[in-house]
């Protein structure tokens, strides 16, 4: 089916003919048009015109006016203040346009698809081998997973890159730790042996680490030789690759079963990490100092920038290439963008990335734009900075101990709280004990995920898991049992099933909702276009809100006549259908019944 046009597209059409016609060197022009508390758009464009026309603004909204037609689409358009144009738009349209979103068989509610789709890299979700996940590995996932859904939703071709720290120094050190301490490999092999789930795994990989990173830091002697062997393992010596294989494939299944906990689809061919570079850095360092791009200063290869200094006033350099010819992370950073651009012909790069790695980011774009492997107008890259998760303190989030919090423990405490919510909601003991924990899953992900969203990314947000598992206020259990009970209303409906009436009057909350549904269209486009979650949860929290509104102010199966009662529930049917794309869009499970 095709895409149904908005009621503001159609508004915005009709204003901007009366514009050009009234004044012609205004072809073109935005009328500037919003939702208003006073009637159902306000179009403010008007004024900016007259100023620029020398023109009475009030006079020249009158002109407007007179050049708009009444009829099927706008019921009322008159002049406010000094020259803003109030417009209501008749009951049929409004009824008629939701009936055709209604009618799109695709499931797509008549979003449209964008005009000319290009090809978007897009890394998130980017956890270390051999190190358990934390808090701090949150918001690249949650945040990644639901701007790879609202691009491929806008017909976008989407490409997942998972860059793991899979590479360096740290393997060198673990590697060597575990040559020298044999037993310790061999009590992880039996952990391995007794099905030890990909959990326990993780924790006991994440102890050694911890424990060979404690030696390294205090042994001078062992340093060195843990040195040599990320010489080993770069150079490609097979007993070493061989036990470095043996972590990624162990901390893989570990990250698998985290991200399933976070209902994520995390597919193993888009998991290409550090590692994957690794035989173009020497190639990615040539071709800069042949450029000229890179220089040689100190023994290593830096890239210089003129507006980026130190706290001393001194440059700081990109270093690509260390003096001891070791590679940084700017050599495989850089050397990802050459693969993605060439190889992938990506338009679009985006990296989810900690706020808190900006200047690095800067740089290595910088540093690739003047290499000719960026450009601003065909082949952007883009860093989605994320702020920080903070306890509800307000300081970075920590256990008692002062340790970082394990992901999995926080995913579990969240379940555990919102199946304590369901149970309790069940209050006739109509849910089974497997359905209780389903839905005390969907909810408690879900609240974690729209708590993380509905946040504007570069912003910092506290971890309150009190207020994530409220029934009131801005959560996603709030929205979820919205869907549930439309849900509900349906059942009730037996035989009476939902039917648009263009015919009828609409009431007050009637045309609210109906208004708000229909901006779905709009607000998923400016969502995906602008990377911004947020904008679609601030928009389903609404809707949730007008929902509920117009469900105490208007009975739906004790409405007045039949077809008020068919009416309601379509406005109850295509709401629950918005909720449910929604929803899904951010990642998030809406169950039929809570």
């Amino acid at each position: 089916m095709a895409s149904v046009t908005s009621l503001s597209d159609s508004v915005q059409q009709h204003l901007a003919s009366a514009l050009s016609a009234t004044l012609p060197e205004a072809a073109g022009a935005d009328p500037l048009l919003r939702r208003s508390d006073r009637a159902d758009y306000q179009a403010n464009g008007v004024l900016a015109l007259a100023k620029k026309a020398k023109a009475n603004p009030r006079e020249l909204a009158t002109q407007v006016v007179a050049q708009v037609t009444s009829g099927d689409l706008i019921q009322e358009i008159e002049v406010s203040g000094p020259g803003f144009l109030n417009i209501t738009i008749a009951d049929r349209a409004i009824t008629e346009n939701l009936a055709a979103r209604y009618a799109d068989d695709t499931g797509r509610l008549g979003v449209p698809y964008v005009p000319n789709p290009g090809t978007t890299v897009i890394d998130y979700a980017q956890p270390n081998v051999a190190k358990e996940m934390h808090v701090g590995h949150l918001r690249s996932a949650v945040i990644g997973d639901a701007v790879v859904k609202l691009l491929e939703f806008t017909g976008e071709n989407v490409i997942r890159r998972h860059h793991i720290g899979d590479w360096g120094t740290q393997f060198g050190m673990l590697i060597q730790y575990l040559d020298e301490h044999p037993h310790e490999l061999d009590h992880k092999a039996n952990a391995a042996d007794t099905e030890a789930s990909g959990e326990e795994a993780m924790s006991n990989l994440d102890r050694l680490y911890k424990t060979a990173r404690k030696l390294f830091d205090s042994d001078e002697e062992f340093k060195t030789r843990a040195r040599l062997r990320v010489v080993d393992l770069q150079a490609g010596d097979p007993a070493t690759l061989a036990i470095w294989q043996k972590f990624v494939d162990e901390s893989k299944i570990y990250f698998f079963s985290v991200f399933e906990k976070l209902d994520m689809e995390i597919r193993d061919a888009d998991i290409v990490g550090e590692s994957g570079y690794n035989d173009m850095l020497d190639e990615t360092c040539r071709l800069l100092e042949e450029s000229g791009v890179a220089v040689r200063s100190e023994g290593a290869l830096c890239v210089f920038f003129d507006d980026i200094k130190g706290p001393e006033g001194n440059p700081v350099p990109l270093i690509v290439r260390k003096s001891d010819g070791g590679y940084g992370y700017a050599a495989t950073d850089l050397s990802a963008i050459r693969d993605r651009v060439f190889s992938l012909k990506a338009n679009s790069l985006i990296y989810v990335v900690d706020a808190r790695q900006s200047l690095h980011f800067k740089m290595v774009f910088e540093t690739a734009r003047r290499a000719g492997w960026l450009n601003d107008e065909d082949i952007k890259a883009y860093q989605l900075a994320f702020g920080t998760v903070l306890g509800k303190d307000g300081k970075p989030f920590k256990t008692r101990e002062g340790e970082t919090v394990k992901l999995v423990d926080l995913l579990d405490e969240a379940v555990d709280r919102a199946t304590a919510v369901v149970r309790e909601k069940d209050t006739l003991g109509q849910l089974s004990d497997a359905e209780v924990a389903e839905r005390g899953a969907q909810v408690g992900i879900g609240a974690v995920k729209y708590a993380d969203l509905s946040t504007s990314a570069n912003r910092d947000y506290k971890f309150d898991l009190d207020q994530m598992v409220s029934l009131n206020g801005d959560t996603s259990v709030y929205l979820q049992y919205a869907y549930a009970r439309i849900q509900s209303i349906l059942r009730k409906a037996g035989e009476v099933r939902p039917q648009p009436h263009a015919e009828l009057e609409l009431a007050e909350a009637e045309r609210a909702l109906a208004l708000h549904v229909d901006a779905f269209a709009e607000t998923v486009t400016d969502s995906a276009a602008e990377y911004a979650p947020h904008k679609l949860a601030a928009y389903l929290y609404q809707l949730a809100s007008l929902y509920t509104t117009f469900y105490d102010k208007c009975p739906v199966l004790k409405a007045e006549t039949a077809e008020q009662v068919e009416n309601r529930l379509f406005l109850c049917d295509v709401t629950a259908r918005t909720l449910h794309q929604g929803m899904g869009l951010l990642g998030i499970r809406t169950p039929e019944r809570l």
